[in-house]
């Protein structure tokens, strides 16, 4: 999920997985894969940006929980 803000200032989060297209206009339009759009004020760099950096969190945890794993399975033996 991603924090992005409306052009009327509210903030929310969104699931990155869930964006087809986004577009500069010269605000962003994110157009989901449901069709629904939204306009926020962060520039395209800045969407990037942040998806990269949830993408780059989910991963460091997905090794984390991968090694522990491991070290807990070679424990038992």
């Amino acid at each position: 999920m991603i924090r992005l803000t409306k052009i009327n200032g509210e903030q929310f989060l969104l699931n990155s997985a869930q964006i087809q297209i986004i577009e500069a206009i010269p605000e962003s339009k994110i157009l989901l894969v449901n069709k629904e759009y939204y306009i926020v004020t962060e520039s395209f760099d800045e969407i990037i940006d942040k998806i990269a950096e949830f993408n780059a969190r989910i991963a460091d945890k997905e090794s984390y929980l991968k090694a522990r794993r491991h070290m807990a399975e070679n424990m038992e033996k």
